[in-house]
């Protein structure tokens, strides 16, 4: 295949230094001392960097836009992916770059709206969470011949023409939680839910699927039942799961792959039967922590959604700046969180979140003295 184009990125990581730095020598912009410039130039020179159209054309343009079309949520999920979006913009550090958030409230309010409005103003590039990839798949192809690259966060939207995806690997997911659950029952005999926002969500059928698979082959004592789905509303979840705890008197075990599990585990107190329960569920966050300390969540598959956002941004940011594109799909590998590691990850949160108030504080004081200027 050969040898990948050198990028800003790689000249920046050869010189200790930040793209925003080697962008600005690169294209003679003002407020890099001659010094560094020579610099960037040599390392460019020595790693056989080769500016493209892509490169020339962003650096023709006053402002680059991104628009970022994500849900809400009702947990710390898409706060956690928008903030490494942002972090990462920030690690550029161009002064012509605007991010532009358009969140909508559910499933199926708001998605196909925020991707219109976003291609009618003329965006750059646009990350997107195709919740409903066969309703969001022809908005995705009309941006892709405007020439409006799209990347998929979380889930994917096949045959669209996006530029890429990025989630968690779904298949090391899956098969990790049903691994799991097989072991904590210890040949127990009995029926296990899984509780998914909807199966025409990619993400969670190709979850689903692995989960199914690793149960089937290695745990035939299980019987999996009809995965319980909620459309992303907690009173969907936790009636449906409630209903399902009530009738089914030999369940075993509970696998929330999504991040709704505190109104499925809100159930399961209610109906009584939680203590009984193996419970495995996904993420991690404030409300979830007390479940883990207690036992009553054995463990919870973390998918990483700051690193989602990066690498995200990262790949679009690259097609826009440099026409690298050779990296369509990135599955990033899960975290599996239980008891005894929790405090490290949540120390890690901490740090992480600290470390962005910081860079949020430095970002604005750059805005303003930009706007000043």
């Amino acid at each position: 295949m050969g040898k990948p184009p050198t990028t800003l990125r790689d000249i920046a990581n050869a010189l200790g230094t930040s793209i925003g730095s080697v962008h600005r020598a690169l294209h003679d912009n003002p407020g890099v001392s001659p010094e560094t410039k020579e610099r960037v130039l040599q390392m460019a020179r020595t790693l056989g960097y080769r500016p493209n159209l892509a490169a020339r054309y962003l650096s023709s343009k006053k402002t680059l836009r991104i628009s970022v079309n994500t849900l809400k949520g009702t947990t710390s999920f898409w706060d956690e992916v928008r903030a490494g979006i942002r972090e990462e913009a920030a690690s550029i550090l161009l002064e012509n770059m605007e991010i532009e958030f358009r969140t909508y409230p559910h499933l199926d309010e708001g998605e196909e709206e925020a991707f219109e409005s976003a291609i009618a103003d003329g965006v750059d590039g646009i990350i997107t969470f195709p919740s409903r990839p066969q309703v969001l798949g022809p908005w995705i192809g009309r941006a892709s011949h405007a020439g409006i690259p799209v990347v998929c966060v979380a889930t994917d939207a096949l045959h669209s023409g996006r530029l890429g995806v990025v989630s968690v690997d779904t298949l090391a997911s899956g098969s990790i939680a049903a691994d799991l659950m097989g072991r904590f029952l210890r040949g127990q005999e009995g029926s296990i839910a899984i509780t998914l926002f909807d199966m025409a969500i990619t993400e969670h059928a190709e979850k689903c699927a692995a989960f199914e698979k690793t149960l089937r082959s290695y745990y035939p004592n299980l019987r999996l039942l009809k995965p319980i789905e909620d459309h992303g509303v907690e009173s969907e979840a936790y009636g449906n799961s409630r209903k399902v705890f009530e009738e089914c008197s030999n369940l075993a075990g509970v696998y929330v792959m999504t991040e709704a599990s505190i109104p499925v585990l809100n159930a399961a107190r209610d109906a009584n039967v939680l203590e009984r329960l193996t419970v495995i569920t996904t993420d991690l966050f404030s409300d979830l922590v007390p479940y883990i300390r207690s036992g009553a969540v054995a463990a919870t598959i973390y998918q990483r959604p700051k690193a989602q956002g990066q690498t995200a941004f990262r790949m679009l940011h690259e097609f826009l700046a440099e026409g690298v594109n050779q990296s369509h799909q990135v599955a990033l590998a899960p975290h599996l969180v239980m008891r005894g590691n929790l405090d490290f990850f949540l120390h890690r949160q901490s740090q992480e979140s600290a470390k962005e108030q910081v860079d949020q504080q430095r970002e604005t004081s750059h805005q303003l003295a930009r706007d000043f200027a």
